[in-house]
């Protein structure tokens, strides 16, 4: 492709334009993460969460892909969610105390289980691309998206608990439950248009929830060491 007269590698157009928008977030979480300001990289964890709520749809919306186009997409899109719900994420429960020696672990195989789930993930869809045009209706296993809703809602109902240790146990138990989930061989239906604007919605309103009172919920309860 060309852009300005410069001949650049990959693809540029609207079709995976919200990928980037999504990977870039990630890139933003785990800044904030490595600087300890947890509430922000939660933010953008969830912000790549919606981004990637979409960018499938939007990329379908292009009737003429090539083939190559449409191998990108499968590939960038697996690329960038490795880095905004398998990175981003271990290196945020790592900041909120997940730093034992079998934290590390759970942590770890949570990340393992996420690429070999997105691996298997490009092998298949490509396989299946090539033998049909059909929407995908079902989820193989547990989404790697999933972290983007379950982590920031545990943050929003965190201030409920009695205490820190109580939230970094149900911590352990989520990454853990979470990261088996995603290489279980179950069927998972794709949410409706009407599911998926409701569950944009209320992803939408925690992320309002961390950005506009929840660090002052911790701060006054003392919650967070």
């Amino acid at each position: 492709m060309r852009i300005g007269g410069i001949n650049m590698i990959g693809f540029y157009d609207y079709t995976v334009i919200l990928t980037y928008l999504g990977f870039c977030s990630g890139v933003a979480g785990i800044f904030c993460a490595s600087a300890n300001h947890v509430r922000w990289a939660v933010f953008f964890l969830a912000l790549s969460g919606l981004c990637d709520m979409f960018d499938g749809k939007i990329a379908r919306t292009k009737k003429n892909r090539t083939e190559d186009e449409k191998s990108f997409g499968i590939q960038i899109d697996s690329l960038s969610d490795m880095v905004c719900f398998g990175i981003l994420p271990v290196l945020i429960c790592f900041r909120l105390g997940m730093k034992y020696v079998y934290s590390m672990a759970v942590l770890t195989l949570y990340a393992l289980a996420g690429l070999i789930r997105l691996a298997y993930y490009n092998v298949m869809e490509a396989k299946r691309q090539a033998e049909t045009d059909e929407n995908r209706k079902y989820y193989q296993g547990l989404p790697i998206t999933s972290m983007a809703i379950a982590l920031p809602f545990l943050f929003v109902f965190s201030p409920l608990l009695p205490d820190y240790q109580t939230f970094l146990a149900i911590l352990h138990i989520l990454v853990a439950v979470i990261g088996i989930l995603f290489i279980v061989n179950f069927k998972m239906r794709k949410p409706t248009v009407k599911e998926l604007v409701l569950l944009v919605t209320a992803v939408a309103a925690a992320v309002a929830v961390i950005v506009f009172i929840w660090h002052s919920w911790w701060k006054l309860l003392h919650f967070y060491k």
